[in-house]
């Protein structure tokens, strides 16, 4: 455990009052090794400036991901690849509006806008996003009467992605985690990955969320309580 000393090391000039109980500030910085990887989750246009679903400052995420991932040998790659139709759009629900919730065979489900069809340029990943080196991208949500926030299980808890069994094969024992949207995807995606039995580390100013109804405290009480290490992208030792 970091005594008192080796923390304000670790900030630096940051100011104290910025501190989480639940934040994680490395001593040393963070060098990924062949054993990690970044996890980068639906930075789509839907999720950016002008799209159906925009995340507030969701565009700041692109730069800071495009610098870690530098550090990176393993990276893998998200997107929402939903139906025309889909069971979690508020417009195929009679009466509902966005952001309203409906019960489903599998449990509550957030009402959305229309976003991230299957096809369409706002599905797309952010043309802005420079990752040559990304090995895989996952694509989630296309059953159309299940919706998938996490990379690893759709939201009814048991149907897979696959990306578990990837990491694995490729002997990943910790997963970096970076995104849209905080309180969403990049959480549930956190929760399954220590699920799976990954240490984990989300990155928090490589994430911003949507927090709808306090979503986003309620997102990070859940990730420190399951074990999730947050910390900043200025803990991860990038070669320059």
């Amino acid at each position: 455990m970091l005594n008192r000393r080796q923390i304000l090391a670790a900030l630096g000039t940051t100011a104290l009052a910025t501190l989480a109980p639940t934040a994680l500030f490395a001593a040393t910085s963070i060098k990924p090794d062949e054993s990690s990887a970044l996890l980068v989750i639906d930075v789509q246009n839907c999720f950016l400036p002008g799209g159906s679903l925009a995340v507030k400052e969701g565009e700041q995420v692109v730069p800071v991901i495009n610098k870690i991932s530098k550090a990176f040998a393993n990276v893998v790659m998200t997107q929402d690849w939903h139906t025309p139709g889909h069971v979690s759009f508020a417009s195929v629900h009679s009466g509902k509006k966005p952001f309203e919730t409906v019960d489903l065979p599998y449990g509550k489900q957030v009402l959305w806008p229309d976003h991230c069809v299957q096809g369409t340029d706002g599905a797309s990943l952010s043309k802005d996003l420079s990752i040559p080196h990304a090995e895989l991208i996952i694509r989630k949500g296309f059953h159309r009467d299940v919706d998938s926030y996490s990379a690893f299980l759709e939201a009814d808890g048991k149907t897979s992605t696959g990306l578990a069994g990837y990491l694995k094969g490729r002997k990943i024992k910790r997963v970096f985690v970076a995104g849209l949207a905080t309180d969403f995807c990049v959480a549930w995606t956190a929760l399954d990955a220590r699920k799976a039995g990954f240490e984990v580390y989300v990155v928090e100013d490589a994430c911003r969320g949507i927090d709808t109804q306090g979503s986003l405290a309620k997102a990070w009480a859940d990730m420190a309580k399951a074990g999730v290490k947050r910390i900043q992208s200025g803990d991860i030792a990038v070669n320059a």
